[in-house]
């Protein structure tokens, strides 16, 4: 029996967002692929690594929400669980959650972290390389052109070499910043050896886990990175414009602030409103001694937090090893047969990231009419497709796939 709107949200507004995620999930571990958690649709979905398709779970919670909002009378006893997803978030990336903080992007956090690092202005040596988020390529161009040094690594055969990276970190260096996994061909860095390279020049470390973070294993304090930072709309299944920025705990008294947000303050005493005690300033405050002091500016989406909440506990039900094994069940298929056919794949072969990637030239034109034929969805770039299988895809995605592709 489907219960109706008004019986639903009778049942689960005064339950945590954990609640409503589906028992399917914990069960998903031993029968991958999952695809009644989410909604029923004729696409081959191949390209969660643009923006993944959110479960049912987060869809309910996020109607919670605006239920609530909306006033619906039968959701008044919904509050919403603020805090819950960072420290979700914060077990699922191997930090703890007073080292985490709400940002609207990856790259929103990128630039706060070059700026409590006092760049470009205080100038200095920057290692980045060709695979880290093309978004980021103008940052770093920009770091140049107002007085740092930039040394921008190259791959070889479509991987980042650490001895290159080893060669061009030195004393003086100020940042590593990179993509702990590509978005152009899904290579996946060495987290920990590039780290122990930074560390012992005395660089810190920023790492972009926007392709990792959900989908592969990720251990912040195990790799000993610095700074990183991840938007919500991809493998976490959340939405545009709230992500997290991680920074490690004992970093923070070193950074210059820059922010003076007042999600940041732990103290707030004004001096200027009726009935206030009276003070010498206009107010007094403090800021919390954690990421989010440092780190958080205003309001952010509280629809987005309701969606993480059980997004968050739908991949924890799940498993990230789980997930991953299933795209690299898929990864592998295409791996295979991509050389099979004649197509050029950039990806690694040993990667055991859920991205497959392959160079041809004016690929829109090529691929967009067939695909969208066979109502097949990757991603379609100029020169170049991606294929990126998640936890809901199936040999028969694959399938349909293989079958809409021209030939090379």
């Amino acid at each position: 029996m489907r219960l109706t709107r008004r019986e639903y949200l009778t049942a689960t507004a005064t339950l945590p967002l954990t609640a409503a995620v589906t028992t399917s999930a914990a069960m998903a571990a031993t029968s991958l692929p999952m695809p009644t958690d989410f909604a029923t649709t004729d696409i081959a979905y191949l390209d969660n690594g643009s923006q993944h398709p959110i479960p049912l779970a987060s869809l309910k919670a996020v109607e919670a929400y605006y239920a609530k909002r909306a006033l619906d009378p039968v959701a008044q006893g919904y509050t919403l669980d603020e805090d819950g997803p960072r420290a979700k978030f914060a077990a699922l990336v191997g930090a703890d959650a007073d080292e985490i903080a709400w940002v609207q992007s990856t790259t929103a956090g990128e630039q706060m972290v070059l700026r409590a690092l006092g760049l470009p202005e205080s100038g200095g040596h920057i290692v980045t390389d060709t695979l880290h988020f093309f978004g980021s390529l103008p940052l770093y161009e920009e770091m140049a052109k107002q007085g740092c040094e930039v040394t921008w690594l190259k791959p070889v055969d479509g991987r980042i070499r650490l001895a290159d990276m080893k060669a061009a970190v030195r004393r003086g260096t100020k940042l590593v910043a990179l993509s702990l996994v590509s978005t152009i061909n899904g290579f996946e860095h060495d987290l920990k050896a590039v780290c122990d390279i930074a560390h012992a020049a005395g660089a810190l470390v920023y790492a972009d886990i926007i392709h990792a973070a959900g989908c592969v294993p990720v251990d912040l304090h195990a790799s000993g990175v610095d700074f990183a930072a991840c938007a919500s709309y991809k493998w976490l299944m959340g939405e545009f414009g709230l992500g997290f920025l991680y920074v490690r705990r004992d970093l923070l008294p070193r950074l210059k602030r820059t922010n003076y947000g007042y999600y940041g303050m732990a103290t707030f005493q004004p001096h200027v409103y009726p009935l206030d005690p009276p003070g010498t300033t206009v107010a007094d405050y403090s800021f919390s001694s954690d990421a989010s002091g440092a780190f958080a500016l205003g309001t952010h989406s509280h629809a987005v937090i309701a969606q993480l909440g059980a997004s968050l506990s739908y991949i924890a039900a799940i498993g990230v090893p789980a997930i991953q094994r299933r795209a690299q069940e898929l990864c592998s298929r295409l791996k295979r047969e991509l050389p099979r056919r004649g197509y050029a794949v950039m990806t690694p072969v040993e990667a055991t990231t859920p991205i497959v990637t392959c160079v041809l030239a004016d690929a829109r034109k090529k691929l967009a009419e067939p695909m969208a034929a066979a109502k097949v969805r990757l991603t379609i770039s100029a020169n170049r497709f991606r294929l990126t299988p998640s936890v809901q895809n199936g040999h028969a995605d694959i399938d349909r796939f293989l079958a809409a592709l021209p030939k090379a």
